[in-house]
């Protein structure tokens, strides 16, 4: 046995195992699990193993969901939700707070649990994971009792479908249940493959607590469990997981009307600039990229250090490494655990491989690796191209990418150069620094000076190919529930592209006027050369530009040199509708003719002049909140502009239902590309005048006539349009959404609404403009 003054020299830490017999108790008692449907345990069907990451050995049999399982369970759900959302919100926050007693009252079970079949180590399990899991369903247990003060009018999407990822299993399951019951909704839940144990104990404790029958519903199975239950007539699907799937789900939900989701990859930075705690952000990198094995989508994957800074922090991270411990995860001294199965395991050392073939050299800990299990030795590559796949790739492992940079627009560049944006690290003593380059990293999440800081109080979620929605906070308890829609009204069939000029006298005899495509500021010609007639009625009104494909792109590349409109503050912006106004009422009379010509209403200027001046209010009033989290934090939640959006305009109301959609979203910051009514576009492009003297900077607006659909489709297929709003047919709006899953843009499909009334302007259309960034700040020592 060693002797402490022994120990003493060499500060080497002994085991510390943590007890796992009565877990393995628990398992053996079981062996066999069916779903969790209506209340009740399912007898086992067919069953595949959940294995021991850490030794291989099996844990139990868990039952492969079919179509017919997924059913069973939507259908309890579907029954139980009424009731649910019938009972007052302190009833709902009773059995919420009721599912954080029990889960307190097992944390040591649950956490040993999940280590077992996870493979983390039992200290993130311990201090992290389980009491984040009671911490989300306090907090929405508070949701739910002042819902009705604080989501006026609104009510519960229905029945959710929920699919977690493998990586924080219980932690994971808690971000998606509470929100969804704190507002009124059932939910049927499919855990990962990998990991479906821990959400099999919740399903205990949810009888345990006598929660009513079909609230709660868990059924496990693979990828085909998961497609069977996007398929199922449920009203919202959640996911997390890979960038992949989420483009296959984007696609399968399209045109159904079911509320979207989707929390997938990242390949976040993590930014050391020369004057940071050098030392605190060696700490930060052990925390992004080598917590729980580095199997966080969130994870500061890669690397940006000052060149000033590079050698010596390069130094003190190598040193670092060499201090981590790997082993078994149930001992309590053990920092990285095993990966979660063989198959991720390979897929890590491929990536690897594959960088070290395209250049780059590997730091790798010299960690003696079990005998058996899953396990990869932490580390981190240099001499990285951006190009190289290391620095492309989600690995999804303990394996980091070293970069230097010289500037700070440099620093930005490095760290915006991905399809990903799901999260950042920025570390610098300099506080104006680091707010600065938060607000120009395209991440939905920042931290300052920290790394993997979560919250139930605060959203997250992410930008880009990362995905749309939130979970946590305000934002998140939004996503579970929706507003009362107006009442769908008629639209006539736009005009068909094809018609001829008709004959006889035109609607306004005098000097030809010629219309023509609005692209950065500057009125052009399509670029097809074509034009097309438009008709109302019996009266000939013009012709207009036929828009094609590289028409949106021009408009697309003017829209990104506008921004500048962005950064401009909301006060500059609100400035810049009231002068639209101001100038469209001297045009009034104009107008007016304008739309009576094509049998349309008068009264639809005044309304447009009005829906102006609502929007300039909100410019610089629609603003952010300060998010209540961690001590020694302020979490500010910044409604940001998407950048670019595509915005395809109703027939009905030419001119108001332009103006309804273009107005909330430039109030905002975003740069439109916008299709005008197809049967009147005159409405819209009778306004370039009315922009030019209205000091709106060029490119902000860009206005592309012609086939609303085609134009609609082009725009939500361009990887360069950031969200995508379209109204007009059922089946135009699922192509849209179908056609973005390219690059996973957040869409918003409408039907025709009666323009003038209530449902045509908004907090929810500044809502829809916007995404939300979480900024954590230091706040005290």
């Amino acid at each position: 046995m060693a002797l402490v003054k022994d120990i003493l020299e060499t500060m080497e830490y002994g085991p510390a195992p943590e007890a796992a017999a009565e877990v393995l108790a628990w398992l053996k008692a079981r062996r066999r699990f069916g779903h969790f449907i209506n209340g009740g345990f399912t007898a086992a069907g067919k069953t595949f193993a959940t294995d021991n990451p850490a030794t291989g050995e099996n844990l139990a049999e868990v039952t492969q969901g079919t179509a017919a399982d997924v059913a069973a369970a939507v259908a309890a759900a579907r029954a139980a939700q009424p009731a649910w959302a019938a009972l007052p919100g302190h009833e709902r926050a009773r059995w919420l707070y009721a599912l954080a007693r029990h889960v307190q009252k097992r944390d040591r079970f649950l956490a040993v649990l999940e280590v077992l079949d996870n493979g983390k180590p039992i200290r993130e399990t311990r201090d992290i994971d389980v009491p984040l899991v009671s911490r989300h369903f306090y907090h929405h247990a508070g949701w739910a009792e002042m819902l009705a003060d604080e989501f006026p009018d609104a009510v519960p999407v229905g029945v959710c479908g929920q699919i977690i990822p493998w990586n924080f299993p219980l932690l994971m399951l808690a971000w998606k249940i509470a929100p969804a019951l704190a507002a009124g909704n059932t939910v049927v839940l499919k855990p990962a493959e990998y990991t479906p144990l821990s959400a099999l104990a919740f399903a205990e404790i949810c009888a345990e607590v006598g929660l009513p029958p079909g609230v709660v519903n868990i059924v496990t199975g693979d990828g085909e469990t998961g497609a069977a239950l996007v398929a199922a007539p449920v009203d919202k699907i959640a996911f997390t997981g890979s960038t992949e799937v989420g483009r296959i789900i984007r696609r399968a939900t399209a045109g159904t009307g079911k509320k979207l989701t989707l929390e997938l990859g990242g390949k976040s930075p993590f930014i050391v600039f020369a004057d940071a705690d050098l030392d605190a952000a060696v700490e930060g990198v052990v925390d992004a990229i080598w917590f729980n094995q580095g199997q966080v989508c969130c994870a500061g994957s890669r690397i940006l250090v000052a060149e000033a800074a590079e050698a010596d922090f390069t130094a003190r991270l190598t040193a670092r490494l060499g201090k981590l411990r790997l082993g078994d995860p149930l001992d309590k001294c053990t920092d990285i655990g095993a990966i979660v199965h063989p198959v991720q395991l390979a897929r890590i050392r491929d990536l690897v491989a594959q960088g070290q073939a395209a250049g780059a050299q590997l730091v790798q800990a010299e960690c003696q690796l079990p005998a058996k299990g899953s396990f990869f030795a932490p580390g981190f590559m240099t001499g990285v191209h951006p190009a190289n796949p290391v620095a492309v790739e989600e690995i999804f492992g303990p394996v980091a990418t070293l970069t230097s940079f010289r500037t700070l627009d440099e620093a930005v560049e490095l760290a915006n150069n991905t399809r990903y944006g799901l999260a950042a690290s920025i570390w610098t003593e300099n506080i104006s620094l680091a707010l600065d380059i938060a607000a120009r990293v395209k991440a939905g999440v920042i931290w300052v000076n920290a790394t993997n800081l979560f919250d139930a109080g605060a959203g997250f979620g992410g930008m880009r190919e990362s995905g749309f929605g939130r979970e946590g906070g305000r934002e998140g308890m939004a996503e579970y529930l929706k507003l009362p829609e107006p009442k769908p009204q008629p639209e006539a069939a736009p005009t068909r592209l094809d018609a001829a000029p008709l004959p006889g006298t035109p609607a306004a005899p005098g000097i030809d006027r010629t219309a023509k495509i609005y692209i950065g500021g500057t009125q052009k010609r399509p670029d097809g050369g074509y034009s097309y007639a438009v008709n109302a009625g019996s009266t000939h009104l013009g012709l207009a530009p036929l828009g094609n494909r590289k028409d949106i792109r021009n408009a697309v590349e003017a829209a990104h040199k506008a921004a500048g409109w962005g950064n401009a503050t909301g006060h500059n912006r609100a400035q810049v509708l009231y002068f639209i106004a101001e100038n469209l009422s001297a045009r009034a009379a104009e107008f007016a003719a304008r739309l009576a010509s094509a049998g349309g209403d008068g009264a639809e200027v005044e309304a447009s002049i009005r829906r102006l001046f609502y929007y300039a209010a909100q410019a610089d009033k629609f603003d952010g909140a300060v998010h209540a989290t961690k001590s020694a934090h302020v979490t500010l939640a910044m409604p940001e502009p998407f950048g670019v959006m595509g915005i395809a305009c109703p027939n009905a109301a030419p001119l108001l239902g332009f103006v309804s959609l273009v107005a909330p979203a430039i109030a905002m910051g975003n740069r439109v590309v916008a299709i005008p009514a197809q049967s009147m576009p005159f409405a819209a492009t009778d306004l370039y005048q009315v922009f030019d003297t209205s000091d709106l900077p060029g490119g902000v607006v860009n206005i592309i006539t012609g086939a609303r659909d085609e134009l609609a489709k082009t725009l939500a297929q361009h990887d360069d349009v950031a969200a995508m709003w379209y109204c007009g047919s059922a089946e135009g709006g699922a192509m849209v959404e179908a056609e973005s899953a390219g690059n996973l843009k957040a869409t918003w499909t409408l039907r025709n609404r009666d323009w003038q009334g209530p449902g045509a302007q908004g907090p929810r259309f500044l809502a829809r403009a916007t995404q939300v960034k979480n900024i954590w700040v230091p706040y005290g020592e």
